[in-house]
């Protein structure tokens, strides 16, 4: 069928060459309008006030151009002009009932096989190199960069290819290492379970990385999970459990000399559709579940069978974080621990918080410069 467009009303039906077909309300159309006039050229920002547009709007013609754009005409003389691509990225909003996200791509321990490595000196200097690397964490939640030289503080510099440094109580840069009397379970030679960092904390921070400066130890090889793939392995197994977990929300708490944090999160959080989007996991900081006793057992069964898959091997991937190695990660999706370490010799890791939003925005400037 030819590209057509029909007005009826408030909405405006429209199918392009390609097959294409959505139905579009004016108000949409008349807010998302593209034009210089109403957006600007930089930001893409909107230089009007919807409430006091949108009211008056009235769409008085609709028509799909030769180039294959939507064209509307509107009673107070304006025109507006949507690329195809645009109305097929409506069309597909439509059908999915959301705007479309970055591809995740959910992985098991057959990944160890093929873990996401860089080296610093290509990731430094170069623009393709340093998508590439930004891209992986994105879609698989990790990466690992090589070749970082051995700098405390090192770590800083490398978040600043992407964003700045999110500074809580434990400083700009904080260390992972063995010492006597430490107050957080890190710092001594215990495995530690995965689990995700600071949920006590609001906002909790979205990414994490550590910087490998010394190791000489047996043991104290690196774990990672990707939480999503467990969840969604629990939702396929015991949908109830899942939903019990979103659900009840428990406090996480942490105190020292300095700070004093909890906050009340849910272990598996969910989007509006449902999806998972993040995962508050932490052993050493969780309370314990309040009120109706069948509500408290409730959630204990759904929470030993998240663990359970957390702590399946199958679902692990396990290797040694060299000096010189450094892992960045999304905390609220990527689990992470350590198995023990043992004998003499030091093992000291450097690490530092970002937010995913200036991860990815860089990375979207840099696929935008590709494109």
């Amino acid at each position: 069928m030819s590209a057509a467009a029909a007005l009826d009303g408030d909405v405006v039906t429209v199918e392009l060459a390609d097959g294409t077909r959505a139905a579009l309300h004016v108000l949409a159309l008349r807010d998302g309008c593209p034009c210089s006039e109403c957006r600007h050229s930089v930001s893409g920002q909107r230089l009007f006030e919807s409430s006091r547009v949108l009211p008056a709007a009235a769409a008085t013609a609709a028509y799909v151009s030769d180039a294959g754009s939507l064209e509307l005409d509107w009673s107070d003389g304006h025109r507006s002009s949507f690329p195809a691509a645009w109305v097929r990225g409506e069309a597909a909003a439509a059908s999915r009932g959301r705007r479309a996200a970055r591809g995740l791509q959910l992985w098991s321990a057959e990944l160890g096989g093929a873990p996401p490595e860089h080296r610093w000196p290509d990731v430094a200097e170069d623009g393709p190199a340093r998508r590439d690397w930004l891209r992986d964490v994105a879609t698989l939640g990790f990466a690992v960069l090589h070749g970082i030289p051995q700098e405390p503080g090192f770590v800083e510099r490398v978040t600043g290819l992407f964003g700045a440094v999110r500074e809580t109580n434990y400083g700009r840069v904080f260390d992972v290492a063995v010492s006597v009397g430490a107050t957080n379970l890190a710092d001594t030679a215990l495995p530690l379970s995965p689990h995700t960092d600071n949920p006590y904390r609001e906002p909790t921070p979205t990414v994490q990385l550590l910087h490998c400066l010394t190791s000489d130890v047996e043991g104290g090889h690196t774990v990672l999970v990707d939480g999503f793939a467990a969840a969604e392995r629990l939702r396929l197994e015991a949908p109830s459990l899942l939903a019990t977990l979103a659900r009840e929300p428990i406090r996480f708490a942490y105190r020292d000399e300095s700070a004093e944090l909890e906050a009340d999160v849910p272990v598996v959080s969910l989007d509006a559709l449902g999806d998972v989007v993040a995962l508050h996991l932490n052993n050493r900081s969780k309370g314990v579940p309040h009120g109706d006793p069948a509500r408290v057992g409730s959630w204990y069964e759904a929470y030993f069978a998240l663990v359970a898959l957390v702590e399946s091997p199958e679902l692990q991937v396990v290797f040694r974080l060299e000096p010189g190695d450094l892992i960045v990660f999304d905390n609220l999706r990527i689990l992470h621990g350590r198995t023990g370490f043992a004998g003499g010799g030091t093992r000291r890791l450097q690490g530092c918080y970002a937010d995913r939003d200036g991860l990815l925005s860089t990375l979207a400037v840099l696929e935008r410069e590709a494109a």
